[in-house]
């Protein structure tokens, strides 16, 4: 039977999870390539590459926030629909740079508007998947009662690890997808990748209902009563009411050295690959590590996760990663054996994936909690945000100090112990920022969306 379009006001979490899956397969059809075309199709140097890529990377995690108070204002399905168009504005520039109009210029304008793009529906995606995720629970403690065995159990894990293994396997398969297509030109690429992103939006356009403001109202309490009456200042500052909980920042701030962390993965691990004397190939399968590790353990730390409780999770996720680079603190002073030259390498990389995966989805379920009763887009955009920042400027003093593990200085351990001491930090004071544990599950804010937890019907 044909689909029509969904007008009840509910969004199925297939859909979110597909969604996810999609844009990063688009996303890494396209973006891993652009450091090739930079370098020989445009004859850009390693210096002018990188600004290039920063800029993209600026342009993306810099304006979560901007996305996350967009999302609140004019809702998570204008902002998810507006974010596919802008990729694929941003892909479909890519590829008549390097084809009818060979300009740098225009590439640049391209990769920005490829960040800002994820930007714009990262944040609405986040905020959706958090919504049906507090569904679930409600469902489940309203379905629970004393002396009653529960016909349905609370979740063992969230919706967010889900994502995040949707999301890796995305990853996984979009850069196949692109190598594929890069023999018939880079243009190819980025012009597919923006044929898939003008798809996507058009289907979501039909899975993304649009809802009235009485189903609005009706699913969460109303911020004030005397909305109405409230001043222009007031509405700005509720619009960016993640700014103003000092607790939030915080935590997004100590929270941050997980994306600074997880990014090494792109910055320090080449070069203690090359320090080691192994090649790309072996940086190739270290990649591979990372997304088969993401794929199959992310659902069962998610449950360990679950099952110790955010005060214990975060500190214990922290410390696991803090620990891959304490490994290759001491790999610098000792001499390893032949044949296990790049063991350090492996363990490093095991401890960080091990950690980021235990308190990711932790740290996105925490945000209703934190947020209340306001909407949470600005909340999401602002983790995102903080992360970037901290990406940065991180990498730019560990990017300085990078240079010393491949010479014989008796500073080689440096980065090392900088990257290892900071998720340690986090550990130690990230209980302080939490949020107290509500009895219920936080009250569902005004959305424009209601989420169906159900799978669809084939």
């Amino acid at each position: 039977m044909k689909r029509q379009r969904d007008t009840s006001g509910t969004v199925r979490v297939p859909t979110l999870l597909g969604a996810q899956g999609i844009f990063n397969v688009g996303f890494y059809a396209v973006v891993p390539f652009i450091a090739i075309v930079l370098a020989e199709d445009f004859a850009l140097g390693g210096a002018a590459i990188g600004l290039v890529l920063g800029t993209r990377t600026a342009a993306q995690q810099g304006m979560f926030l901007l996305g996350g108070v967009l999302a609140d204002r004019f809702g998570a399905r204008s902002l998810i629909l507006t974010g596919c168009a802008v990729r694929a504005l941003g892909f479909g520039t890519l590829a008549v740079s390097v084809s009818w109009h060979h300009s740098l210029p225009l590439f640049v304008v391209g990769t920005v508007l490829t960040g800002l793009g994820g930007a714009l529906f990262s944040p609405a995606l986040s905020t959706l998947v958090a919504l049906a995720q507090s569904q679930r629970e409600t469902l489940s403690q309203s379905e629970t009662q004393p002396g009653v065995r529960a016909p349905h159990r609370a979740p063992r894990t969230t919706l967010f690890a889900a994502l995040s293994v949707v999301g890796e396997t995305g990853a996984a398969i979009g850069p196949l997808l692109g190598a594929a297509l890069l023999g018939w030109g880079f243009a190819v690429t980025a012009a597919s990748g923006a044929g898939l992103f003008i798809i996507v939006g058009f289907v979501l356009t039909r899975l993304l209902p649009r809802t009235s403001s009485t189903q609005s109202e009706a699913h969460g309490p109303q911020l004030s009563d005397d909305a109405s009456q409230e001043s222009p200042r007031t509405r700005r500052s509720r619009r960016c009411a993640s700014l103003h909980h000092r607790g939030f920042v915080c935590f997004a701030l100590l929270h941050a050295v997980d994306l600074l962390s997880y990014n090494q993965l792109y910055l320090s691990l080449p070069t203690e690959i090359r320090r080691s004397g192994a090649g790309a190939e072996t940086l190739a399968a270290l990649f591979a590590l990372v997304s088969i590790l993401t794929i199959t353990a992310q659902l069962p730390i998610a449950r360990l996760a679950r099952r110790l409780g955010p005060h214990r999770a975060l500190p214990l996720g922290y410390i696991t990663t803090s620990a891959g680079f304490l490994v290759l603190a001491a790999s610098t002073t000792t001499t390893m054996p032949e044949g296990l030259e790049i063991a350090p390498a492996v363990a490093a990389v095991v401890l960080w994936i091990l950690g980021h995966l235990m308190v990711g989805p932790v740290a996105l379920d925490l945000v209703p909690r934190f947020a209340g009763n306001t909407k949470w887009g600005s909340y999401y955009g602002l983790l995102a945000t903080a992360g970037g920042v901290a990406v940065l400027v991180g990498n730019a003093a560990v990017g300085s100090l990078l240079p010393l593990t491949e010479s014989s200085s008796s500073l080689a351990w440096a980065p090392w112990i900088l990257l290892g001491a900071l998720p340690l930090i986090s550990a130690a004071l990230i209980g302080r920022t939490l949020p107290p544990h509500p009895q219920t599950t936080p009250a569902i804010p005004s959305q424009e969306l209601s989420v169906s937890t159900h799978q669809e019907s084939t």
